[in-house]
């Protein structure tokens, strides 16, 4: 489906930039004539264009005029800084008030993508959901990201044979996993409600009786201690693999058991030597700081094995962007799945997609710089 905005013509004066509705007036009472734009980004990406054309399709059929989209790359596909990732081409009255729309939907989720397809390339046996909606200005953003996520996904899926995003955790996006339910089981909130974690995971089995459970275990900052208390009263659920723990702790303290100096041990004795080379400050505090560390994952995975609950999971969540995901991969940390909506760009001046006009009535014509457009 369309996105609200592109559906009504008030609402497209009203989101696009105001120059370009000054613009289609001029044109409209001086003469019409058809452009090519050339679309562009300056920074490698992956090629996630599907919102997009899905929207400017939809606006062409509505407005009742011919739109020609050469694509230059397919779906999934790199793309250099620099080159050209689409050719739109049609009457200028038609499509000058749509420039800033379109370039919502492309820009962000080609990077989205980009930064999707690092996570799971990194961990290619690690399972990923997409938890970026609440991160999200709106709920159009909140799609695009989804299906970005998917995009890249496939990617890596095809080059590394990775898992990848096995689902999200909204209902509205879950096609874009291919499923038709979205993943979640509790909030903090419930734990709160509750009273106590194995009485949120009570309430939820028996509410939700035969589902596969997930349960956080760091709201009363007892991540051993609760998870243990889980395992032992779903002993069935453990044993078959259905039961899974959560480590969501945030990074103003360790969890339960460990300190500085026993997440160094554990980490050293788990992963020699992976931390007696050059680590960057943030590199050491997601191996052996506070927070949902490498040490932190290592030690419940003991904790769990040592108690022979060796078929719970382990999902790990709090801050997992490309580059946490990386130094979880250089010490094999074991996480069964990642809940993440960091994949989403952190640096959003890289998503700014570029539309330059190249040609007027199949004359090229482009600012100065800009030659490198023409085709």
């Amino acid at each position: 489906m369309p996105f609200d905005v592109f559906k009504s013509e008030k609402l497209i004066q009203s989101y696009t930039d105001h120059y370009f509705n000054q613009t289609k007036k001029i044109v409209n009472q001086s003469g019409d004539m058809n452009v090519k734009y050339a679309i562009f980004m300056r920074r490698p990406v992956i090629f996630t264009p599907n919102l997009m054309l899905e929207n400017l399709n939809y606006v062409a059929k509505k407005r009742n005029f011919n739109i020609q989209i050469d694509l230059c790359y397919e779906e999934g596909d790199w793309v250099g800084a620099g080159d050209p990732l689409v050719f739109i081409s049609g009457p200028f009255s038609k499509l000058v008030d749509l420039e800033t729309l379109f370039l919502q939907n492309l820009g962000p989720a080609c990077v989205a993508a980009y930064n999707a397809y690092s996570m799971c390339k990194d961990l290619p046996s690690v399972s990923f959901l997409a938890m970026d909606a609440r991160h999200c200005a709106g709920t159009e953003m909140s799609e695009i990201m989804s299906y970005a996520a998917s995009v890249g996904s496939r990617v890596a899926q095809k080059e590394f044979n990775s898992i990848g995003f096995i689902g999200n955790a909204t209902q509205a996006t879950a096609h874009y996993f291919g499923n038709e339910k979205a993943y979640g089981t509790m909030p903090h909130s419930l734990i709160g409600y509750a009273g106590s974690t194995l009485k949120a995971a009570e309430l939820y089995s028996e509410t939700f009786s035969g589902e596969d459970m997930t349960v956080l275990v760091d709201y009363f900052g007892k991540e051993i201690s609760d998870s243990l208390e889980v395992c032992n009263r779903f002993s069935d659920l453990a044993n078959e693999g259905k039961l899974s723990v959560r480590l969501d702790t945030h990074g103003g303290r360790f969890i339960e058991g460990l300190d500085t100096e026993r997440s160094y041990a554990i980490l050293e004795s788990q992963a020699p030597n992976s931390i007696r080379q050059y680590r960057s400050e943030n590199e050491l505090k997601w191996l052996v700081g506070t927070g949902v560390s490498a040490a932190a994952i290592y030690y419940l995975r003991k904790i769990l094995d040592e108690n022979k609950f060796h078929k719970v999971k382990i999902v790990a969540s709090s801050g997992f962007n490309p580059s946490k995901c990386k130094v979880m991969a250089s010490v094999n940390a074991p996480i069964d799945v990642i809940g993440t909506g960091s994949y989403l760009p952190d640096i959003w001046e890289e998503t700014y997609a570029t539309a330059d006009i190249v040609e007027y009535n199949g004359n090229k014509s482009v600012k100065k710089g800009r030659e490198f457009l023409f085709r």
